[in-house]
């Protein structure tokens, strides 16, 4: 039986995710529903939905934080940095600290494999990327520092650092090392920012 306190906070939701994420790295995102996960976190189908507005987000639940980050970037910048070292300040930070929305860590490469064997989660990690693109161009265009289109720069940096991230994880899953795989991200975000402020940007 789902324990009395299932609706709780952050621990039941911590619960939910882990069992999920296991349960779809270990058999396929398609081969797992809802239902056990649920039972296998000791909560309730309702409760998963209470937390979690899709199944797909059980898995792709870093979307959140992705729209933190890239408003802080723009929002809570030093007033003598641009929008976009700002942006690239924080993919630069990403790759340094190893995170999972970098994807160097070989940590996360049973995780983008589960993503790539699913059409549910690559159509759902599309939309994020449709998502994020939107906060993004609202961000920059209501912006008053910022001199440029918001709309353009945020389409060509959400799916410049898409392809740099694939690319990475695909290194990843070939077998590169953490220390290769992390230079050759860096060596891709640098050419990513060139082609930014030189044609996007340029004047």
């Amino acid at each position: 039986m789902p324990r009395t306190s299932e609706r709780g906070g952050p621990r039941t939701r911590a619960r939910i995710l882990s069992v999920a994420n296991r349960l779809f790295v270990e058999r396929g995102y398609e081969a797992v529903t809802v239902a056990e996960v649920a039972r296998e976190a000791g909560v309730s189908s309702v409760t998963v939905f209470n937390h979690f507005a899709r199944k797909e987000d059980l898995f792709l639940d870093r979307a959140t934080d992705a729209v933190d980050l890239l408003r802080t970037a723009v929002r809570d910048r030093a007033p003598d940095v641009d929008a976009l070292t700002s942006l690239q300040d924080l993919c630069f930070r990403l790759c340094d600290d190893r995170a999972p929305l970098s994807g160097i860590s070989a940590n996360s490469v049973p995780f983008f494999q589960t993503v790539a064997g699913s059409p549910a989660l690559i159509a759902r990690a599309r939309a994020i990327g449709s998502e994020l693109q939107s906060v993004l161009a609202e961000e920059l265009t209501q912006d008053p520092a910022f001199d440029g289109d918001g709309m353009l720069l945020a389409a060509f940096f959400i799916a410049g650092y898409s392809a740099v991230l694939v690319e990475t994880v695909r290194c990843r899953i070939d077998g590169e090392s953490d220390r290769a795989a992390a230079k050759d991200h860096r060596v891709r975000l640098d050419r990513l920012f060139t082609a930014l402020r030189d044609g996007v940007l340029a004047r």
